[in-house]
């Protein structure tokens, strides 16, 4: 590969945005964020260094699961915009050198979607077969149910249709049944609108669940549930041919190689299929190292992660917009996470995870916050930011279950924090208040300070950029060093190479280091500070790390040509 390739393989030295255009901005102060108000905030994406904007759901909506109940797949909710104003906000994000993907939400349907609405009507509509039934009593499901402070089982009786349906999710959410054809058909068919009107790829909800039906049908035109991802992906791929599937796979390492394509563990795909995942491992034990101050966590898991295909990508994350899950943590585990950052059971969330952003769990210490984003932007991978991470956002405890980190963004200090000039009873969502709430936390302020975080996370995307061996590295390299709260780890991708040193613990310490292919003539070159560390004649350095310190010492060689 060469540096060029960079670009056609764009989503693995790329820098995801998440946000919900409902609580952005609001341009009408209608109290609703809306895609007008969006595009008036590009610029700020741009100067953070955003390069990938990823939408959460903007269709129409029963509004029952904050925009995942949809009732139309072709079309702009009404209170954001319309298409016409989404069109905009594509054109002048790439414009900014953005590119615009988007939730695709095909699980499930709002319950108030026409193609349930005629599905529950009769037993010979054509469109019964497109969801999951059954009309004998179902078992008990309490222990396959995802939201079990809402649902007791997956199944309920639906009067009109004289049968049960399936549900993985809330009731108000009828599961697609990917096993037809016909749904496989118009999945494909949104899939290719929205590619058409200028989208660059989907974040796929729930994988797992909506493939779990395909291939199950008599006659079925696909012989195994990953095939129909395959096709997806192909699908996508022959319409707009650099366009990505982002797809959330919460499972071990072991299972999630499998929606890469590579199915006999080889390191490559047979069929290619999801070109990111979420790394919901990674992120679970980052938390667990955080709480135990104990970085070999984070190397035991680096190590243990699969070959995954050339083309492929892990997605690095600290937060997302769904509760900060740690599933697959231990029960010991989760509860030593919960005791560290959130021991009240107001911020635990299904017996699974908390509903904290970051800044509040660490008591808005700048450098313990400042050191985990550091290490987001180090770990090999695409790092995806959630909106209002840039500036510190914390979260909102009054707000119902996973919409406490779902507040209105955090603009100004004045009224509703520069979102909205709608009073506070309108808005889609409440401000947060405190000591995160935006007299202290928000973007105009922190525009203007060179020491804010803002300005902090702006330098490490720039940093990240620069620095393709840091997404393109193949396996990264743990090196060897005597303190458990440091994670010393190097990335070389070409002849780019980095070490970042990130020290979990609060006290300061000194790293030795032996970097083999490095001697005398060879220098560490700090990419976030003025400073610089020359090896000994045998590659040996000692670099000297604050508690919850970072340091990303690029590795220049004599003759190297590359710009620091």
């Amino acid at each position: 590969m060469r540096i060029r390739d960079t670009g056609d393989l764009w989503w693995k030295s790329a820098v995801i945005y998440c946000l919900d255009v409902e609580t952005y901005m609001d341009w009408d102060d209608d109290g609703i964020g809306d895609l007008p108000g969006l595009v008036q905030r590009i610029d700020h994406l741009a100067e953070l260094g955003v390069t990938c904007l990823w939408l959460m759901p903007f269709y129409p909506t029963a509004d029952r699961d904050d925009g995942y109940d949809i009732t139309d797949y072709y079309a702009v909710d009404p209170r954001l915009g319309d298409g016409g104003d989404l069109v905009e906000l594509i054109r002048t994000a790439n414009d900014r050198g953005i590119r615009v993907i988007a939730d695709l939400v095909v699980n499930h349907t709002s319950d108030r979607h026409p193609w349930f609405r005629a599905a529950r009507r009769s037993k010979d509509s054509p469109y019964r077969d497109w969801y999951v039934w059954r009309e004998d009593p179902p078992p008990d499901t309490s222990d396959e149910v995802v939201f079990p402070d809402k649902e007791d089982g997956i199944w309920t009786y639906d009067e009109q249709a004289g049968a049960w349906y399936r549900h993985r999710f809330y009731r108000h959410q009828p599961d697609l049944n990917t096993a037809n054809p016909q749904v496989r058909d118009a999945i494909a068919k949104v899939v290719g609108y929205w590619a058409q009107l200028g989208l660059d790829g989907f974040r796929v909800d729930a994988v797992p669940f909506f493939l779990a039906d395909a291939a199950n049908g008599k006659g079925d035109d696909v012989d195994h549930p990953h095939q129909f991802l395959q096709q997806l992906r192909a699908f996508l791929s022959r319409r707009t041919g650099d366009s990505i599937l982002m797809g959330e796979v919460n499972l071990p390492y072991d299972q999630q190689r499998l929606f890469f394509g590579d199915h006999d563990d080889d390191g490559e795909h047979e069929g290619a299929e999801l070109n990111l995942q979420f790394d919901f491992v990674l992120m679970q034990r980052m938390y667990l190292a955080l709480a135990r101050q104990d970085a070999r966590v984070l190397a035991d898991v680096l190590e243990s992660r699969p070959v995954i295909p050339s083309d492929a990508q892990w997605a690095t994350f600290v937060r997302n917009h769904d509760e900060l899950t740690l599933d697959q943590l231990s029960d010991a585990e989760r509860q030593e996470v919960f005791d560290a950052f959130g021991p009240d059971e107001e911020v635990q969330l299904y017996g699974r995870g908390l509903r904290r952003r970051l800044p509040p769990m660490v008591q808005g210490d700048p450098r313990r916050v400042r050191m985990v984003y550091s290490l987001l932007f180090t770990l090999p991978g695409t790092p995806v930011l959630f909106y209002g991470e840039e500036i510190g956002m914390g979260e909102n405890l009054a707000a119902e279950g996973r919409l406490a980190v779902r507040t209105p963004m955090q603009w100004t200090s004045g009224k509703n924090g520069g979102f909205s000039a709608a009073a506070p009873s309108r808005l889609a969502g409440p401000v947060t208040e405190g000591a995160f709430g935006p007299a202290h936390v928000n973007v105009s302020d922190q525009r203007r300070d060179p020491d804010s975080l803002l300005n902090f996370v702006q330098k490490l995307a720039r940093r990240y950029r620069e620095s393709p061996e840091l997404g393109w590295t193949g396996a990264v390299e743990i090196l060897d060093q005597p303190h458990r709260s440091v994670l010393a780890h190097r990335s070389t991708w070409q002849d780019a190479s980095t070490v970042a040193l990130h020290n979990l613990g609060p006290e300061a310490v000194r790293v030795p280091l032996h970097l083999p292919d490095t001697d005398a003539t060879c220098r560490l070159i700090d990419l976030l500070e003025d400073d610089e560390h020359v090896p000994d004649d045998k590659g040996r350095v000692e670099v000297e790390l604050d508690g919850y310190g970072w340091r990303w010492l690029r590795v220049v060689h004599p003759d190297s040509r590359r710009l620091l």
